[in-house]
């Protein structure tokens, strides 16, 4: 396998595992409900999606700077699928953890 197809499924793994910790994160604090779903919520699983994408660079840049023609490649390479599989599983999960509203009585 080539250097950026090598770094594009390790993004898209590093974020299937941003999702799972965003999850795990608000299963700890208690924020998956089905009732609300609080800007603070979106804003911490951003943080900590973007946390991970910064990390992921610099574990890439450690292993891949010599193999790669450009720099900025470590940092292209896989920001679309990475963002995009957090996103998906991210919702996914949250939704199938926060279950249906609950019923309104008239």
């Amino acid at each position: 396998m080539k250097t950026l197809e090598t770094m594009y499924w390790l993004r898209l793994g590093t974020g299937i595992a941003a999702a799972l910790a965003c999850v795990g994160y608000g299963l700890a604090t208690g924020t998956i409900t089905s009732t609300v779903f609080s800007t603070n919520t979106f804003i911490n699983g951003l943080s900590i999606a973007l946390i991970t994408y910064i990390l992921s660079y610099y574990i890439l840049k450690l292993k891949f700077v010599m193999k790669v023609e450009k720099p900025q490649q470590i940092v292209t390479t896989g920001i679309g699928i990475y963002f995009l599989s957090w996103i998906v599983l991210w919702a996914l999960l949250y939704t199938i953890l926060a279950g249906p509203p609950p019923e309104a009585t008239l």
